[in-house]
């Protein structure tokens, strides 16, 4: 399985523990970066995340900045993307399992790279229940379409 991986100038080391969290669980990353401290601009990298997940180069995707909310938004912006912002574990474990989330984001800033283990595993290990979830999930990407 691929992860699509991309950050912003704030989240460099965490993105660098994260992908090689992530390794060491058997999944291929492909690195969007940043790799330099040289401030950026998020929606870039959240953008090519949500692409390469969306077009199928990628399985899922992890997007970071500092707080996670921005990234969120631009791979929101992809068409097909349902991204989350997650602060803890069990959220992460639920957007997956109840909405089918693809793309897991969270803030450099707001989390340690412990705690951002902890919710890459969560999100990694569970798996979409559909049932009565996917008529929800249905809606959700009907908006989208209509806009």
């Amino acid at each position: 399985m691929k992860i699509a991986m991309g950050n912003d100038h704030t989240a460099i080391e965490m993105k660098n523990a994260i992908k090689k969290f992530v390794e060491s669980k058997g999944y291929e990353v492909i690195d969007f970066g940043t790799n330099s401290t040289e401030s950026c601009d998020y929606p870039t990298y959240g953008e090519m995340v949500g692409r390469a997940v969306a077009d199928g180069e990628a399985d899922l995707g992890i997007a970071i900045c500092g707080t996670g909310v921005g990234i969120s938004l631009a791979c929101n912006k992809v068409k097909g993307i349902r991204a989350c912002v997650c602060s803890e574990p069990y959220t992460a474990k639920l957007s997956r399992m109840h909405n089918d989330s693809n793309v897991l984001c969270f803030g450099a800033r707001v989390v340690g790279d412990e705690m951002a283990k902890m919710i890459t595993e969560n999100w990694l290990d569970a798996k979409y229940e559909g049932g009565r979830h996917q008529r929800r999930v249905d809606m959700v990407m009907d908006i989208e379409s209509r806009n």
